[in-house]
């Protein structure tokens, strides 16, 4: 059987048209918030209500894709993030979008779940690690698609949620002609939600597990307020949108090859490799140093970190514990990514700007500690396939 089949091909093309809307909005709300002189812990706390979103979202998906399907659950995600984006336009204020990016977040969460959970029982052994990496190189490749969009189009809101909206509503399509699943034939088990909380005790997954955590908190961190932070540096909205663009351009290009290299040499050297170029990166992003080399740096560990670590974890449980697992993980993840703009911004707002770089050196030396003292007593698990 093909791993490219018709449901997977036209999950990704869905996938792709709401990242590239969510990522729009993702960098354009802290500039819009900042256009509009909100203080910087307001801009930090509408993005952890995104987050917030994302975390609920992940609770409640199990049950909303065993009761409905995949389908229905992704049509009404749909939905609901586009009635949040739309509103954005008519509702100003901090709590009237904090409000509705955490609806968002809900829905964003849900398609996430839809999306990896389907893929994740639609492969094998032998090609879930090529639909995993199908599925991080379209959100990414994604996300950079619409940074410069950022950078090429014009950014005011009531030109932006327009066709962000639209775009959304045109992600449904691609699902209107395929059926990806029945909520009896690739829904979770009934027990599968009980079985989510066990995932976190596994002493075989934990370093898996912390890794989404700390992926969460930098990924979040530089998603929510990198774009305030070269704001605050004199830069136009396009420039920030060209940065942008870099940081995760560089995620794009360490997928493949480090992937290839944690199947090689083990998850744990490439764990930590990877955090002490992150460290590496943050002190150089703090010191001053040129911006395009750190940035760059920044991105390529940064953004690998979360699949490397999610491999970890996912290669010590079962097959029928995969979308258990999947859940916890993005769960974790979800978790750093709701701590680390609020703690960074109320940081950034009582100190300086640069605290952002600190934040991210700080808990990547946390986690190459644990990495380094744990080493003796954890599995390094590596790719079978």
């Amino acid at each position: 059987m093909s791993t490219w089949t018709r449901p997977v091909l036209l999950l990704l093309c869905g996938l792709m048209l709401l990242t590239v809307s969510i990522a729009v909005l993702n960098t354009l709300v802290p500039l819009w918030l900042t256009h509009d002189q909100s203080a910087t812990w307001q801009i930090g706390m509408v993005s952890s209500s995104y987050f917030t979103g994302n975390l609920l979202g992940t609770i409640i998906a199990g049950m909303l894709i065993k009761r409905y399907g995949f389908n229905r659950c992704y049509y009404f995600a749909s939905v609901v993030i586009a009635v949040a984006t739309g509103l954005l336009l008519p509702l100003a204020g901090f709590w009237s979008w904090s409000l509705l990016r955490f609806i968002a977040g809900i829905g964003c969460a849900l398609i996430w779940v839809v999306v990896e959970s389907a893929l994740l029982r639609s492969g094998t052994v032998r090609n879930r690690g090529q639909l995993l990496a199908a599925y991080m190189m379209v959100y990414y490749l994604a996300t950079v698609a619409a940074q410069l969009l950022v950078s090429k189009l014009p950014t005011a809101l009531s030109h932006v949620i327009p066709w962000v909206t639209v775009l959304i509503l045109c992600a449904i399509l691609p699902l209107v002609f395929t059926r990806v699943a029945s909520a009896q034939e690739e829904v979770i088990e009934p027990s599968s939600a009980a079985r989510i909380w066990p995932m976190f005790r596994r002493r075989g997954s934990r370093l898996g597990i912390n890794g989404c955590i700390i992926s969460g908190i930098v990924l979040g961190s530089l998603y929510g307020l990198m774009p305030l932070f070269l704001s605050h540096q004199g830069m136009s909205d396009a420039s920030v949108g060209y940065w942008m663009a870099l940081l995760i351009s560089a995620g794009i290009l360490g997928q493949w090859p480090i992937g290839k290299l944690a199947d090689r040499f083990g998850r744990l050297l490439v764990l930590r490799v990877q955090v002490f170029v992150i460290i590496l990166g943050a002190l150089a992003m703090l010191s001053g140093a040129a911006m395009g080399p750190s940035l760059f740096v920044l991105g390529l560990a940064g953004f690998t970190l979360y699949p490397v670590a999610m491999s970890w974890a996912c290669e010590t449980v079962s097959h029928h514990e995969l979308v258990a697992m999947n859940q916890a993980l993005l769960l974790s993840y979800t978790i750093g990514s709701l701590v680390g703009p609020g703690m960074t911004a109320v940081l950034m707002q009582s100190y300086s700007d640069r605290l952002l770089f600190v934040t991210i050196a700080t808990v990547a030396l946390v986690y190459l500690f644990m990495l380094l003292r744990k080493a003796d007593r954890s599995a390094t698990p590596v790719a079978h396939a």
